[in-house]
């Protein structure tokens, strides 16, 4: 693991305060990621400026510095796939700040700002990329519609950096392979995946019990119904019998008292044409 011996103590001093100061008020668009363990290499994500052919790309980069810091600049590298003329293929960046426009007051802060504002201002002129250059300055669309390619391709969200983030990978990968209870797991599974037509088959028989039984039940209900219909129509066609039963008697009656009042009404008429 690489320390922080490559450094003398009074620069180590002077950039861990300005590493603390980044990491609690970092620049517009720009976030550094502090290792306690080696100040000589520093990382940065820097967001696509917007109205930009790199807007809402994040793109990652690294500062190396020497062991004669700050008296000589770090040397700039993005990590980041990016189309730009001012950045080689391999990462490498070019600006004035980092090479002979620098002065050892120069802190951190100022040099991430400039290698964010090359991405707002590129300068075809120094050209390591000259396909970038070239195009900036012949055919902007083109440069434009390529770099916006890469930002889409390789200019991702990056997962933060996490102090011990390896090790606990590695432990991770470990517990998985040594793991008895996942074979254990995936056998208790097995079976009961194997269970599953058995238990779809009985849910199927029952279903078709219970449906029959209610067939059954329906077509009961319906003979009952139609038992108990013919009931009563049998029981009103004998109360019809009945009550004409009943009243035939007094229908013979009603005339047999008809017929002797009229006879008593003929007995009558003959006494009265004999005492004429």
């Amino acid at each position: 693991m690489a320390t922080n011996e490559n450094l003398p103590p009074n620069v180590i001093k002077q950039l861990a305060k300005e590493l603390k100061n980044l990491d609690e008020s970092p620049p517009e668009g720009i976030k550094v990621v502090v290792n306690d363990d080696d100040f000589s290499i520093i990382y940065a994500d820097i967001d696509g400026p917007a109205a930009t052919p790199y807007e809402n790309g994040v793109f990652r980069m690294k500062l190396i510095l020497s062991h004669d810091f700050p008296h000589s600049p770090p040397k700039g590298y993005f990590m980041t796939k990016i189309f730009h003329p001012n950045i080689a293929t391999n990462g490498e960046i070019c600006v004035n700040t980092l090479k002979k426009d620098w002065n050892p007051s120069l802190g951190l802060r100022h040099v991430l700002v400039v290698v964010r504002c090359l991405l707002i201002e590129p300068f075809p002129e120094s050209a390591l990329n000259e396909q970038a250059g070239k195009l900036l300055l012949e055919d902007y669309e083109e440069y434009a519609r390529l770099a916006r390619l890469y930002t889409g391709i390789h200019a991702k969200a990056k997962p933060k950096f996490r102090s011990g983030a390896i090790s606990e990978s590695t432990t991770a990968l470990n517990v998985d392979q040594t793991n008895p209870s996942v074979p254990n797991a995936e056998t208790k599974t097995a079976p009961s995946s194997a269970a599953l037509p058995l238990q779809s088959s009985l849910s199927s028989s029952t279903t078709t019990t219970t449906t029959t039984r209610g067939n059954n039940q329906d077509q009961a209900a319906v003979v009952m119904t139609e038992t108990t219909v013919n009931s009563s129509a049998t029981a009103t066609a004998a109360t019809g019998k009945a009550v004409s039963a009943a009243s035939a008697p007094l229908k013979r009656e009603s005339g047999v008292a008809k017929v002797q009042a009229d006879k008593k009404k003929i007995d009558a008429r003959k006494k009265s044409l004999k005492r004429l």
